[in-house]
């Protein structure tokens, strides 16, 4: 059975009540240690001559390991587990992104600019010289983040509720690594029409939209559609967002082994949203050979029924993942770098 690695996804806070006595915590360490747990910060929480309370965050591989962990702690008489969260629900537990005023309010004279009547002077501004909604409202650095749960992180169709964790969690990266205000949009529709409609009813309230999470292959028909009909840039973080980090990520392989993007030949394991906008932007980068597989395999130019983004890359030749991978590009080196390095 495969190892796993403890990863925080699956940490856990553990509050404990030791006798205070030298030794004590050491016990818990070499207990949780044998369990195949990963330690980091311990803390103390309360301590008195008699005990102590501390808490422990520990990574595990998974839910199971999660519970086996904490059984065998609780199978040690000298140690009282007070209570084990999982940490991950523990950082979402009320969502993670809230709205906050730019402005105080607590003058009489701001509430008259912020709000009526001086407001009013903002709204026929705006209504005078449309494009200035952008320096003069939110809009300006507002990202709507648009999903119907259709395709979410690999688990598949799970629907709009379950899709608001993650546009909640772009919404955050979007602020912290670049400071741009995003919200999302999660909408209970999967019809390809009403999604794109309802995106363009939102077109006044945003300066740019992020698709994200929406089932190939309707969303290369949302995606195209929408930046046809919208004034707005229109990203979709699935296409886009992975095509442009791995562009980089190859090229710059391609310069340790000294080989010209032209020349290599290059395996997809998979021709959905990713897949198909990342080959689009290896071939606009100068690849020739491009190799495409999904779950029945090579997609050949043999093959009936296929959509027109596969059959753009549709190959003469036949086989599974391992036929294509056979003359692929490896990462032998030609710098005479050392091995290891």
């Amino acid at each position: 059975m495969t190892q796993l690695t403890p990863t925080p996804s699956y940490s856990l806070t553990l509050r404990l009540q030791l006798a205070n006595q030298p030794g004590q915590l050491a016990t818990v360490i070499n207990a949780i240690a044998s369990a195949g747990g990963n330690i980091g910060q311990i803390s103390l929480i309360e301590q008195d001559r008699y005990q102590s309370v501390r808490e422990l965050v520990v990574d595990t591989a998974s839910l199971d390991h999660a519970e086996r962990l904490t059984a065998a702690i609780k199978a040690r008489p000298e140690v009282k587990l007070l209570s084990a969260t999982d940490r991950t629900f523990a950082i979402h537990q009320g969502g993670k992104i809230q709205i906050h005023s730019t402005i105080s309010l607590k003058e009489q004279s701001s509430l008259a600019m912020a709000y009526t009547p001086g407001v009013g002077r903002i709204s026929r501004a705006i209504a005078e010289q449309p494009e200035s909604v952008f320096d003069l409202t939110v809009k300006g650095n507002m990202v709507a983040i648009v999903s119907d749960g259709s395709a979410i992180l690999g688990l598949g169709n799970l629907g709009p509720e379950a899709a608001m964790p993650v546009m909640e969690g772009k919404a955050l990266l979007l602020k912290e690594f670049a400071d741009v205000d995003a919200f999302p949009i999660c909408l209970a529709t999967q019809d390809t029409e009403e999604l794109i409609k309802t995106v363009k009813y939102l077109e006044p309230v945003f300066g740019g939209i992020n698709l994200e999470d929406i089932s190939a292959p309707r969303c290369f028909e949302i995606e195209a559609r929408l930046r046809e009909e919208l004034n707005i840039p229109v990203f979709h973080d699935d296409q886009h967002g992975t095509a442009i980090v791995t562009l980089a990520a190859l090229l710059n392989a391609l310069k340790v082994v000294e080989k010209p993007i032209e020349s290599v030949k290059i395996v997809f394991n998979g021709a959905g949203a990713a897949g198909i906008a990342v080959a689009k932007l290896l071939r606009l980068a100068g690849a020739k050979t491009l190799w495409m597989c999904d779950s029945k395999g090579i997609i050949s130019t043999q093959r009936a029924g296929l959509t027109p983004q596969k059959q753009e890359f549709a190959v003469d030749a036949q086989g599974s993942l391992a036929d294509a991978v056979r003359e692929a590009d490896g990462p032998e080196r030609k710098l005479g770098f050392p091995q290891g390095r």
